[in-house]
């Protein structure tokens, strides 16, 4: 097995530090890379489905505005508050999903967890802009 710093001829030589493991007596590190998922999520099976709707509404919509149909037009609004929803759905899920998998990981790998919360994070902000985008259309 050759380092790919080894292919490149005349380029700067890289001093890699090798990153403290520890391993089990096979030579396998300690800290898995997956943690089961013990519930499942309730949107499990129609995750896919849901999320084919929301693209289906998002792509009619942005259609409809950018062939010039004003924002209060139910053309826009339907798909909007349609799609919405179901986004909206599917991001609570993945919420869920990843909630429970910061919990799984924080006594096995803590620095692991804390990455799935900046998704977390990310996802929550997202519900909380297509919430907004909603209640934009309900008064437009």
């Amino acid at each position: 097995m050759t380092d790919h710093d080894d292919l490149a001829t005349g380029g700067p030589v890289l001093d890699r530090q090798a990153r403290p493991v520890r391993l089990d007596v096979q030579g396998r590190p300690l800290v898995p890379s997956r943690v089961a998922e013990e519930q499942p999520t309730p949107l499990r099976d129609t995750f896919i489905y849901v999320s084919i709707v929301a693209l289906v509404c998002g792509v009619i919509a942005i259609m409809a505005l950018e062939l010039g149909t004003p924002f209060s037009s139910w053309v826009v609004r339907l798909p909007v508050l349609v799609g919405g929803a179901c986004l909206l759905a599917v991001t609570v899920d993945a919420i869920v999903r990843i909630w429970r998998s910061v919990r799984a990981w924080m006594p096995v790998n803590p620095s692991t967890a804390r990455f799935r919360i900046v998704w977390l994070v990310v996802l929550v902000a997202a519900a909380v802009a297509t919430v907004a985008v909603m209640l934009a259309a309900l008064v437009a």
